[in-house]
């Protein structure tokens, strides 16, 4: 004979793992987050704006100049080092890189950009808009790039 107690409990026994396992599912649903990338300690008061930022596995990296006496082949090395430095600090390379801007000071430094520009993210390089920038790079920079990224 069946106990309807026993068969009540295991039937409630059950609902309520069914429950925690949907309430666990829920608190965890896999939703992108916004994530900040220090080179080193967070900031003590919030910076201007941050140099890489991801949001799920999209990461973005701010503009970067040179801010040094050179022609434009040398600011194009500088930047580009440094946005690899950035990419490879928030766990990314320059075979991710999915989208470049390119800011120059004057348009008749395109060719020597490009020299420079070749062949450093890989086989398949990312997409790119190329501008001369009205007014200037801030900081006497003759080059400024930004990039989007995946990690």
């Amino acid at each position: 004979m069946n106990n309807p107690s026993k068969s009540r409990r295991n039937l409630l026994t059950a609902a309520a793992g069914i429950a925690g396992a949907a309430a666990a599912q829920a608190q965890t649903p896999g939703k992108p987050e916004k994530k900040v990338h220090y080179k080193g300690a967070k900031p003590k008061s919030t910076p201007l704006f941050n140099g890489a930022v991801s949001f799920g596995n999209l990461l973005f990296i701010a503009g970067k100049g040179a801010h040094f006496e050179g022609d434009i082949k040398a600011h194009t090395k500088h930047v580009l080092d440094e946005v690899e430095k950035e990419l490879i600090n928030a766990g990314s390379s320059m075979n991710k890189v999915l989208k470049c801007n390119v800011y120059l000071n004057d348009l008749k430094d395109y060719v020597g950009m490009n020299e420079m520009f070749k062949g450093r993210f890989g086989e398949e390089p990312p997409v790119r808009t190329t501008i001369a920038a009205a007014g200037g790079i801030p900081g006497n920079s003759l080059v400024e790039i930004d990039v989007i990224a995946y990690i």
